[in-house]
C-alpha cells in the first residue's frame, strides 16, 4: 500500500461471541426484576419479559454466529475493543425495561439511566422514584451493582495490561498473563465477586439493623458496594436517620478500597490493606477534608457537632468514591464547601475498587515525581529517581500517567464548551462535564446539583454526558485509542 503502511483485517468474531454472551447474561438477570414485579403485583412484568426475550435472542444469536472464532487469547486490538463494546452496547439493552416500561422514558432517558447505572456514575433523569413499580427500581440496583463487579475486573484484569493511564504499575499484583486475557479476567471475577457479594450482603443487614425495610436495604446495598449511589428516594440518603448514613459511610469506604487486598484480608492478613500507598493516602485525605469542613459548617451552618460531623463526613465519602448519595444540600453551606466538593470528586477513590475519577494512586506518582525534579533543581548533579511504595517509577508508567492527566483535562475542557454550546449555563456545563467524566453523579447548580437531577437538560446534553460517562469509566485511552490510525495499522 502507499507509504508503507499495511493495514489489519480484525477478526471481531472473538470480541463478538465475549459481547454475545455478555448481553445474553444481562438479558438472564431481567428474570430477577420480572419477579419483583410479579410478587409486588403493581408493575408490569411483561416488560422484564420482553426486553430479557429480546435481548437474550440477540446475545445468544451474537455468540453462535461468532462461535467458530471462539478462543482464550485475544490480540491487543481485539482487548481494547471488547472493553469499549462491552460498556458502550450493554446500555443499549439495558435500557429496554426503562423505555418500554413504567418508567415511561423516551430512549434517550433510557439509554442515560442505564449508562449511568452500568457505569456507577449515579446521575439520575427519573423523579417519583418511590412511586416506581418494585421490578424497575431493582433493575436500577443490579445495573449498578454489575457495572460495579464489571470494572473491578476490567481495572485488575484489563487496565495493567493496556498500559493505560499508569494501571502498568499493578501488574506486580500477580494479574499480568496478557494473551489469556480472557482466563484471567474469568478467574479474577471468580475470586473478587463472591468477597463482592459478601460484601453487598453484609451491608443490607447492616442497613436493615440500622432502621432500612428489607427491600431499601437490599437497593441501596447494591447501590452502594457498587459506589452507584441510586436511590429510591428523590431525596436520597437524607430520606434516613442518622444510622443509616453511618452505615452507608462505612461501606462506600470499603467499597472504594482496592478488592484485591480483600483476598489476603480474608485470611487474616491485615497487613497487605494498610501497607498500600493509595489506601493509606485515600483515608488522609478525607480525615484532614473532613476536619476542615466540620469546623467550617459548624461556624456558618450547623449548631449541633454531631449533625455537622455526619453531613460532611457523608457526603466527602459519597463524593470522593463517586458513589453521589447525598444526605444535604451541601451548595448551601457556602462558596468554601462547593470548591471543597469540587475538588474532591476529581481525586477518586483506589484502583481496582469500585470507586472512579482519577484515582489517588496517580496524584501519589504525579506528586513523587514532582517532588524528584524539584530536588533536581537544588542538587543538578545529583540523581533522584521517583518512588512508589519504595519502587523507582518507571519511565513509560510516568509517561501514562502524564498523558492522562492531559487527557482527561483536555476531555473535560471540549465536553464542557459542547454542553455549553448546547444551551447550558457555565456552571451547570463545567460540573456536569466533570460530573459525567469522574462518574461522580451530582454535579452543582440548581439543576443538575445535589438537590436536583438531569431529567430537564436537553436530549442532546444527554447523549454528550453519556458517551462522557464512558470514557471516565474506561480511564478515557482505552476509548480514544479506536481512534487513531495507527491502532488499525498492522
Amino acid at each position: 500500500m502507499a507509504c508503507g503502511v499495511t493495514w489489519a483485517m480484525l477478526d471481531l468474531r472473538p470480541v463478538g461471541y465475549v459481547i454475545g454472551f455478555l448481553t445474553a447474561a444481562l438479558g438472564a438477570a431481567m428474570v430477577v426484576p420480572f419477579l419483583a414485579d410479579v410478587i409486588e403485583g403493581r408493575g408490569d412484568p411483561g416488560t422484564f419479559g420482553t426486553s430479557a426475550f429480546l435481548t437474550v435472542l440477540t446475545g445468544v444469536a451474537l455468540m453462535l454466529a461468532c462461535a467458530s472464532s471462539r478462543t482464550s487469547a485475544l490480540s491487543l486490538q481485539q482487548t481494547f475493543l471488547l472493553t469499549t463494546l462491552t460498556w458502550l452496547l450493554l446500555p443499549v439493552f439495558g435500557a429496554l425495561p426503562f423505555w418500554i416500561g413504567a418508567a415511561n422514558a423516551s430512549y434517550t432517558d433510557a439509554f442515560f439511566e442505564a449508562m449511568s447505572g452500568l457505569t456507577t456514575t449515579g446521575a439520575a433523569v427519573f423523579t417519583g422514584l418511590s412511586g416506581l413499580p418494585a421490578g424497575t427500581l431493582l433493575w436500577r440496583a443490579l445495573l449498578q451493582w454489575f457495572g460495579g463487579i464489571g470494572i473491578i475486573v476490567v481495572a485488575l484484569a484489563f487496565l495493567p495490561s493496556l498500559k493505560v493511564g499508569g494501571m502498568q504499575i499493578f501488574r506486580s499484583e500477580g494479574f499480568d498473563t496478557f494473551g489469556k486475557i480472557l482466563p484471567r479476567a474469568a478467574e479474577i471475577a471468580t475470586t473478587v465477586s463472591w468477597i463482592y457479594l459478601v460484601v453487598t450482603g453484609v451491608c443490607a443487614l447492616a442497613y436493615t439493623r440500622a432502621g432500612m425495610n428489607g427491600f431499601d436495604a437490599l437497593l441501596h446495598a447494591l447501590t452502594t458496594v457498587s459506589t452507584g449511589g441510586c436511590s429510591r428516594y428523590d431525596a436520597s440518603m437524607g430520606q434516613f436517620s442518622g444510622a443509616v448514613q453511618y452505615v452507608a459511610i462505612v461501606f462506600m469506604i470499603i467499597a472504594s478500597l482496592p478488592f484485591v487486598r480483600y483476598v489476603a484480608l480474608v485470611t487474616g492478613d491485615l497487613r497487605p490493606l494498610f501497607r498500600d500507598s493509595q489506601v493509606r493516602s485515600y483515608l488522609v485525605v478525607i480525615a484532614v477534608s473532613v476536619g476542615v469542613l466540620t469546623v467550617y459548617v459548624q461556624t456558618t451552618t450547623f449548631s449541633d457537632f454531631e449533625e455537622a460531623f455526619r453531613s460532611v463526613l457523608f457526603n466527602i465519602v459519597s463524593i470522593i468514591s463517586g458513589t453521589g448519595y447525598a444526605s444535604a444540600d451541601y451548595q448551601l453551606w457556602g462558596p468554601f464547601a462547593v470548591a471543597i466538593f469540587f475538588l474532591l470528586g476529581l481525586i477518586g477513590g483506589c484502583a481496582g475498587s469500585t470507586a472512579c475519577s482519577v484515582k489517588i494512586f496517580r496524584y501519589e506518582l504525579l506528586i513523587a515525581t514532582l517532588a524528584a525534579r524539584i530536588r533536581e533543581v537544588h542538587a543538578p548533579a545529583g540523581v533522584f529517581t521517583p518512588r512508589y511504595e519504595g519502587r523507582p517509577i518507571a519511565e513509560d508508567v510516568m509517561n501514562s500517567v502524564m498523558a492522562f492527566f492531559m487527557l482527561f483535562l483536555s476531555s473535560l475542557a471540549v465536553i464542557a464548551v459542547i454542553l455549553a454550546f448546547l444551551g447550558l449555563d457555565p456552571v451547570t456545563a463545567i460540573s456536569g462535564a466533570t460530573s459525567a467524566l469522574a462518574n461522580i453523579g451530582p454535579g452543582l447548580g440548581p439543576e443538575i446539583g445535589p438537590a436536583g437531577n438531569f431529567g430537564g437538560l436537553p436530549d442532546s446534553a444527554k447523549w454528550v454526558l453519556a458517551m462522557a460517562m464512558l470514557l471516565g469509566r474506561l480511564e478515557l485511552m482505552s476509548v480514544f485509542v479506536l481512534f487513531t490510525a495507527a491502532f488499525w495499522r498492522r
